[in-house]
């Protein structure tokens, strides 16, 4: 079974950091949400050419466990 890891969503938001939409996902996976909370600033510093007037990170859980708890069959 794959381990449950956290990626780090670049967000995209209108004026007042509303309707915010991810833009992309950074490639980096973090072994805890501590780790991924670390790096906010670093990666957002980064991620300065999306284009909104504001742009926001969350870090999220992922992985397998994530990925099938969200799956939703075709069949109903």
């Amino acid at each position: 079974m794959e381990p449950i890891f956290f990626v780090m969503a670049i967000l995209g938001c209108g004026d007042g950091s509303v309707d915010c939409t991810e833009a992309r996902i950074v490639p980096v996976r973090y072994e805890t949400m501590a780790q991924c909370r670390a790096d906010l600033t670093e990666r957002l510093a980064a991620n300065t050419d999306v284009p909104y007037p504001v742009i926001g990170a969350d870090c999220r859980r992922s992985g397998m466990l994530v990925a099938k708890a969200g799956h939703k069959s075709p069949r109903g």
